[in-house]
């Protein structure tokens, strides 16, 4: 069971019905909706309908997360590679369910999608297997560990040096939401 209501357009105040707005006018709903980002209400799905409670802190962290999913060099493989990383590392069920969906629109295959879930994802495509162990290292290390001057400069050589930021900004927001659904027990559909 949700821990916050799940509030529709009607009962917004004008700081929620604007973030609402954002939400569902922005990136992510244009071209082929893969699922449901809010419901017959109105009411906002996953992560998004916890963003209503605290439009001063939504605002803010739906507009990373449009700017991760959105408009980083990342190609769509590598991102929901990262993604879905972070879902099995945080055991997300939510982030799980919405972008495997989205993994299969940019060509990941079953048996990608079941390595993934499983922590055993291997790609021949350098970026992708960079990506992936660098996401691996941010999830599964002591972050008290700082990282070596060549663990750096390895991830950096093929993801360059934005390409590093980038993706590190991406684990931290995935797991961000993925703590926000644990701690307001937001599950995926059924």
């Amino acid at each position: 069971m949700e821990r916050l209501p799940r509030l529709t357009k009607a009962e917004l105040n004008d700081e929620q019905a604007n973030l609402h707005q954002l939400i569902t006018s922005g990136p992510r709903t244009a071209g082929p909706q893969l699922l449901e980002i809010q419901d017959a209400q109105g009411a906002l799905n996953g992560p998004f309908g916890v963003m209503l409670h605290a439009p001063a802190l939504g605002g803010p962290l739906q507009e990373l997360g449009a700017a991760v999913r959105f408009r980083t060099r990342m190609s769509g493989r590598t991102r929901e590679i990262a993604i879905l990383a972070v879902a099995t590392a945080t055991g997300s069920e939510f982030e799980r369910y919405a972008h495997e969906r989205i993994g299969q629109a940019v060509g990941l295959t079953e048996t990608e999608l079941a390595a993934l879930r499983d922590g055993t994802f291997t790609s021949t495509d350098p970026t992708e297997a960079t990506a992936y162990a660098v996401c691996r290292r941010l999830l599964d290390a002591d972050p008290r560990q700082p990282w070596s001057d060549e663990e750096y400069a390895t991830a950096a050589d093929v993801l360059s040096r934005e390409g590093v930021l980038e993706l590190t900004v991406l684990v931290g927001y995935y797991r961000t939401l993925a703590q926000l659904m644990s701690v307001f027990a937001i599950a995926a559909p059924e």
